[in-house]
């Protein structure tokens, strides 16, 4: 599959190859592939977290939560369960 780059991408390039991390511009590309793909899984986990954040809020105003002290007595209370097993 060819590609055009723009010559700042190509300048960028070198620029990555004189570093001597890379040995050619395909390592240089797959990684920068791959950092997008990072990226792109991170976009999915902040949205999903923002929908957990939007439902917990809203299960609070329906007072259905628990108070700070109690979430936090119940989470030692499951750590010490696990640390005895």
């Amino acid at each position: 599959m060819p590609i055009t780059l723009q010559p700042e991408q190509e300048q960028f390039i070198q620029t990555q190859l004189a570093t001597g991390r890379y040995t050619n511009a395909t390592e240089v590309i797959a990684e920068a592939l791959q950092l997008l793909e990072k990226r792109n899984h991170y976009d999915r986990w902040v949205e999903e977290l923002g929908n957990k954040i939007d439902i917990a809020a809203a299960e609070l105003d329906r007072g259905e939560g628990i108070d700070g002290e109690t979430a936090i007595n119940q989470l030692r209370a499951r750590l010490h369960k696990k640390r005895e097993a």
